[in-house]
């Protein structure tokens, strides 16, 4: 039972209005039609149950701005005018109820495979192939060309237009996936970055593409309204690790500040787990940044709570939770214990 109300309390964040402080994390589901990247009722009624039960701010499934960003089957899109009809529906469903939502928007770069993206190679900051074999198709991972000036404009570009799209879609915000080793965390680190140009070599250089998306993106959405999820998990890359966390966090807080981002959504796979000097990423992060801050991690609601009123954390994401639990607020509420998470009966689950 949760011992204290911190999560359910109502909160003003920037220009959104919450009725919690429960963030539906953004899972990947694989439910859009895989050749058209559009949602269809089924995702309508997923959000719609969130929303309803009373969740805080549902954060979508990656959804990917441009077809060669998709990594496996079923990726929605946001770069065609049926795809922002489809989400519109989505949309107007979680609004209805009083819901917020944002998109994230989710560019895999080399973490596909040509099979997946009309015959051609995937792109990366420099052409090294990832080890693993990419989800479901269970194939190794394509060998990416390195992107050229030009290809990174197009991106940045692909980005500003998904995010315009967002907006017209309905969505109150976005979130752009800076993490987990997907295209833009390919360009943050200096194992997948080999450049030598202005988007290579120092940490600074190396979140450019980071920072000109964030601005292009901040243009059309409203910087009030972008959220970055970064961190310093790879999933192709399991034993990754910073090797000096602090100096990483705080080059990335910087850059954050100088392009006015307040919402930024740390990721890791333990929230309790200490990173340095005993101290774990949330509040490594806490100690330098006095924005918002979203915690996500193998939360409990009463683990959630009590970061919260300590301020370590703002908003609490939960993931498998919520699915397991489409009820998750009510029971909160109540009292009641939750269902646990089993993928067998829980659908498909991905990270």
């Amino acid at each position: 039972m949760l011992t204290n109300n911190e999560l359910l309390q109502p909160v003003r964040i920037e220009g959104w209005h919450l009725r919690t402080k429960i963030v539906m994390a953004p899972m990947t589901r694989g439910f859009a039609d895989d050749a058209e990247g559009t949602v269809g009722e089924d995702v309508v009624a997923y959000y719609r149950q969130r929303a309803e039960n009373g969740i805080g701010l549902i954060i979508t499934e990656g959804i990917t701005p441009s077809p060669r960003g998709k990594g496996t089957f079923g990726v929605p899109g946001l770069y065609t005018k049926d795809q922002v009809n489809a989400w519109r529906k989505v949309t107007d469903a979680v609004h209805l109820p009083g819901g917020t939502i944002v998109a994230q928007l989710w560019h895999v770069g080399r973490l596909t495979h040509p099979d997946l993206i009309g015959g051609i190679a995937p792109q990366a900051p420099s052409a090294l192939r990832a080890e693993g074999l990419v989800h479901r198709l269970r194939k190794p991972y394509g060998t990416p060309v390195a992107m050229t000036i030009a290809d990174i404009r197009e991106v940045v570009l692909q980005y500003k237009e998904a995010a315009k799209n967002a907006i017209e879609a309905g969505f109150d915000g976005v979130e752009i996936h800076g993490a987990h080793g997907y295209l833009i965390d390919q360009f943050v680190s200096a194992v997948t970055n080999r450049r030598t140009d202005r988007y290579g070599g120092e940490r600074k250089n190396r979140l450019m593409l980071m920072k000109e998306i964030l601005g292009a993106v901040g243009e059309v959405a409203g910087m009030d309204r972008v959220i970055i999820r970064f961190s310093e998990i790879k999933d192709d890359q399991p034993n990754f690790r910073w090797s000096d966390p602090e100096a990483e966090i705080e080059t990335f807080l910087e850059m954050f500040r100088e392009v006015g981002l307040r919402i930024i959504h740390p990721s890791t796979n333990s929230f309790s787990q200490p990173m340095s000097n005993g101290q774990t990423l949330h509040e490594l992060v806490r100690k330098r940044w006095d924005g918002i801050v979203i915690g996500v991690g193998g939360l409990t609601p009463s683990l959630a709570a009590d970061a919260i009123r300590e301020g370590v954390i703002d908003l609490a994401a939960f993931g498998r939770p919520l699915l397991a639990n489409v009820d998750f607020v009510q029971r909160l509420r109540r009292g009641q214990s939750l269902v646990p998470y089993d993928p067998a009966i829980h659908l498909k689950h991905l990270r």
